[in-house]
């Protein structure tokens, strides 16, 4: 599955790498603008606000930029979520050809993906409802009993409370992952196979019904790595944000004024931006991708999917290599 995964990263690095940066460097474009446009507003009145002067000015003054922050925030949310949905869409686009040894253009991903984007958001929609469901009855439950002892008053109840919590949520947190793992498949079946989303999460069911460890182990090793690889990434940015002296001028014990605090703050934050962008380059395609080639690897074990891939593929020679010479 490794294998797999790199050798098909690395002959197809070109739409996957720039479908990726296209979108979720528009994402992340929309989410500087906004953290640009709040620091420069805010910081040409941070001192005086922050000054305690009785000539400074309200801070309700700054409830309109707050306002209109946080709607460019959201804006960048969903531009962030939609862009999510389309390369994870865009991956199996690119497998379906990779299986059959051709190649594909950059266009041609655009516009299959996109057609299935939607289908790809309900689909995680209604993967993320179904795996918090057990979660959902656990904690109504919790909460009655709180609710219960706090009315009761009773004060020695609040440790078996505690210990009840902790073996529900150790009770609860399998199940939710036996769901995500049974409908892993999912949103691949969405693009492979052109399903509505609940159809794909029966289809991912009856895939993965005899093969979940499977399915389980090779997921988790898709995700760690990409975690990791991530955290390498954003790790130096982070860590900069968290040194004790950098919002300290150096050699002096003077503090910097508020526009100069805001200023290195966006800075850092930018640079974060951009760091979270080149991880989630890989994070964001690995994972799919190891898990396109499970659906894959199911068929082909359980519904003898090789000689129909074969045959397929046979198809697309005289498309690639033109057509046969005419027999004399």
């Amino acid at each position: 599955m490794l294998s797999g995964a790199f050798s098909t990263l690395g002959r197809y690095w070109k739409p996957l790498i720039g479908m990726a940066l296209t979108l979720f460097g528009a994402a992340t474009l929309v989410m500087a603008v906004a953290l640009v446009v709040a620091a420069s507003t805010v910081a040409s009145k941070w001192d005086e606000l922050t000054s305690g002067s009785p000539d400074a000015p309200d801070a309700a003054e700054l409830v309109p930029l707050g306002v209109a922050f946080s709607v460019l925030m959201v804006l960048g949310v969903a531009a962030y979520l939609l862009a999510s949905a389309v390369v994870q869409a865009a991956v199996p686009v690119v497998l379906q050809e990779a299986v059959l040894g051709r190649p594909i253009r950059f266009g041609a991903v655009w516009s299959r993906a996109w057609s299935r984007a939607w289908s790809v958001i309900g689909t995680a929609l209604v993967m993320g409802l179904v795996a918090i469901i057990p979660m959902a009855f656990f904690m109504t439950a919790f909460a009655g009993l709180m609710v219960y002892l706090v009315s009761l008053g009773d004060e020695h109840g609040v440790l078996p409370l505690m210990w009840f919590g902790l073996l529900g949520a150790l009770l609860v947190a399998p199940a939710a992952t036996w769901l995500w793992v049974r409908f892993s498949l999912a949103p691949t079946i969405v693009v492979f196979e052109k399903q509505r989303p609940v159809a794909a999460l029966r289809r991912s069911a009856r895939l993965v019904r005899d093969s979940w460890w499977r399915v389980f182990g090779v997921g988790l090793l898709a995700y760690a790595m990409a975690a990791v690889i991530a955290l390498m990434i954003q790790g130096p940015f982070q860590l900069a944000g968290a040194l004790p002296g950098l919002f300290e001028r150096a050699g002096t014990t003077a503090e910097r004024s508020g526009g100069e605090m805001i200023a290195l703050f966006g800075g850092l934050m930018l640079l974060s931006l951009v760091s979270q962008l080149v991880a989630q380059l890989f994070t964001a395609i690995f994972p799919p991708l190891m898990v396109g080639l499970l659906y894959v690897d199911r068929r082909m074990r359980t519904e003898n999917l090789g000689p129909i891939l074969a045959e397929a593929a046979g198809r697309t020679l005289p498309e690639q290599y033109g057509p046969p010479p005419a027999q004399s």
